[in-house]
C-alpha cells in the first residue's frame, strides 16, 4: 500500500492500514521534510506558545519504521501515478533522482496549497504563506532577523486569525485585511463583531471590507487607497486542493475543484483512495459536496478507506462541518449551517439568541455565553 502524503490523512491511512494487517508493506511519501506534523499548531510557534519547532512534528520517519513498520519516505516527490502498471514514479528532492514503486493500492493525500494571488510585490522576500512547519520556522526567523515592527496578514480565516493573535501576544504591530465584510466566515454577521471587538481590544488594526491591492518594501495598498506599513505580509486568503497529480492521472475531479471520492473515499479508479483537504465529501445538510480543510475529518476519512480496503465498508453520514477557534480571551465555535449558509441552502429559517453564564454566575471566573441556534421554519429542525 503506497501514501502519497504524510500528514494528517496520509499518516492516519499508513497507521491504521498497519493495526489491520502487520505483513502489509506500507510506504508512505512526503515531498517536505517532515512527516505527521500539527498544522493546528503552527501559529503558535509565532508567539513562542510553542517554543521549540520541532515539538510541532509529531513523529519521524524513524519512529514510522520502528513503532510500525511503515517506509516514510520525506523529500520524496510523487510526480506521476501510471494507472495501467500500477505503479507510481517518486523524485527524491535531494538529488533529482527518479525511481518507480508499484502498489496494489494507493492512497492520495496531498492536502491543499496556500492561494497566492497575482499582484504586484507578491514575490518579495518578506511575503510569506504558511502551510508546514519550514514556513513558519521561515516565517519567524525572519521576523526576529529584521526585529519586524509592522506585520500584515491578509486573510481572516482561521489560520489568519491565530497567526494576527499570535504576532500581537509577540508584541508587534498587526494588521488583519479581510476583504469580506467579516472574519471567520463560519460565524455570522452578528455573532463575529463579538470577535471583531476582542481582536481590536488587543491592539490588532482590523480591515475588513478591504482586499489587497500591491505590495511594496514596507507598506501595502489596499484596493480602498489605504496604505498600511508592513515590514514583513503573510498571504493567509485560502487553499486550493491539490489535485496536479490526480489530473494528470485522469482522475475525475468535482465540481468544486476536490477529487471526487464516492462513500468508501475510492476515486474513479477503484485501486486508488483520496481523503483529506484534496477531495470533495458530501454535506449532510445542503446534499451538496463540499471542501472541509480540518485535520478531524481527514482522520476519520482515513481510516474509512483504510477499512474499506480491508473489507468493512463505513456508513458515511456526511459532513456538517465543525470548527472552534481561540481569539485571545475568548473561545467561538461553530458547526452546522450558520444563517447565511442556510439562506443560500434555500432553507426558511428563524434563529434565538441565547446569553448565560458559562457556570453559575456567583463563581469567580464565570462568564457569559453567546448562543445563536438556527432551526428551520416551521418543522422546528436545527
Amino acid at each position: 500500500i503506497v501514501v502519497v502524503g504524510g500528514v494528517a490523512g496520509g499518516a492516519s491511512t499508513a497507521a491504521r492500514v498497519r493495526r489491520l494487517d502487520e505483513h502489509a508493506q506500507v510506504v508512505m511519501f512526503e515531498k517536505g521534510p517532515h512527516v505527521s506534523f500539527s498544522n493546528c499548531s503552527l501559529p503558535f510557534h509565532l508567539s513562542g506558545i510553542v517554543e521549540n519547532s520541532n515539538r510541532l512534528v509529531l513523529m519521524n520517519p524513524v519512529e514510522f519504521k520502528k513503532k510500525y513498520n511503515i517506509d516514510a519516505r520525506i523529500q520524496s516527490e510523487v510526480v506521476k501515478i501510471n494507472r495501467v502498471q500500477k505503479t507510481i514514479t517518486v523524485k527524491n528532492i535531494l538529488t533529482g533522482e527518479l525511481y518507480e514503486e508499484s502498489y496494489d493500492h494507493l492512497v492520495l493525500s496531498p492536502g491543499a496549497s496556500p492561494i497566492v494571488p497575482n499582484i504586484e510585490g507578491v514575490n518579495g522576500k518578506h511575503v510569506f504563506t504558511v502551510r508546514n512547519v519550514t514556513d513558519i520556522e521561515k516565517l519567524n526567523q525572519y521576523i526576529q532577523t529584521i526585529d519586524a515592527k509592522n506585520i500584515a496578514v491578509i486573510g481572516g480565516g482561521f489560520i489568519g486569525v491565530e497567526v494576527a493573535e499570535n504576532l500581537r501576544l509577540a508584541e508587534r504591530n498587526v494588521s488583519l485585511v479581510e476583504f469580506a465584510p467579516q472574519i471567520l466566515m463560519p460565524f455570522d454577521y452578528d455573532m463575529v463583531q463579538i470577535l471583531h471587538k476582542e481582536m481590536v481590544d488587543k491592539g490588532i488594526e482590523l480591515i475588513v471590507g478591504d482586499g489587497l491591492a500591491k505590495i511594496e518594501e514596507t507598506a501595502i495598498l489596499l484596493n480602498s487607497g489605504k496604505v498600511l506599513d508592513a515590514d514583513v505580509v503573510v498571504l493567509a486568503i485560502g487553499v486550493r486542493p491539490e489535485t496536479s497529480l490526480a489530473k494528470e492521472a485522469g482522475l475525475e475531479i468535482g465540481e468544486l475543484g476536490g477529487i471526487k471520492v464516492n462513500a468508501n473515499y475510492q476515486t474513479s479508479d477503484p485501486a486508488i483512495y483520496a481523503v483529506g483537504d484534496a477531495i470533495e465529501v458530501f454535506h449532510r445538510l445542503t446534499h451538496k459536496p463540499t471542501r472541509l480543510a480540518l485535520a478531524g475529518p481527514a482522520q476519520r476519512q482515513a481510516r474509512a478507506a483504510a477499512d474499506h480496503m480491508y473489507g468493512s465498508y463505513n456508513r458515511p453520514r456526511g459532513v456538517i462541518g465543525s470548527a472552534s477557534i481561540q481569539v485571545f480571551d475568548l473561545a467561538a465555535a461553530a458547526t452546522g449551517l450558520n444563517e447565511r449558509a442556510a439562506k443560500e441552502a434555500g432553507y426558511q429559517v428563524d434563529s434565538v439568541y441565547v446569553i448565560a453564564p458559562d457556570k453559575v454566575g456567583l463563581m469567580p471566573n464565570s462568564n457569559p455565553l453567546h448562543f445563536k441556534l438556527i432551526f428551520e421554519v416551521p418543522t422546528g429542525r436545527i
